[in-house]
């Protein structure tokens, strides 16, 4: 099973998050910025979730778009780890 085909979850380090909004404009269905200018993840329902490390599964079909968020991100705050072992693949912490 590739990376591809594995479930992903994605979480955001609001520590390190600046605010420029790239994340919302490539998967709004996952990011939202918030009151206090820094990005967070949705979750169901679009529940904006604010505990830090809060994390949600990545859908198939937005993760091209959570990808190219994590690559574009200039705070490198965005992490998409394999839910199964928790090891990054894509994000500042990623091999």
């Amino acid at each position: 099973m590739s990376s591809q085909d594995e479930p992903l979850e994605v979480w955001i380090d609001q520590d390190l998050c600046t605010g420029d909004g790239i994340c919302v404009q490539y998967a709004p269905e996952v990011f939202e910025l918030d009151i206090d200018g820094l990005a967070y993840v949705r979750g169901e329902g679009e529940q904006l979730l604010a505990e830090p490390g809060a994390t949600v599964p990545v859908p198939l079909t937005l993760l091209q778009d959570v990808v190219d968020s994590a690559k574009e991100c200039p705070g490198d705050c965005i992490h998409v780890r394999r839910s199964r072992d928790l090891v990054e693949v894509y994000g500042p912490d990623a091999d």
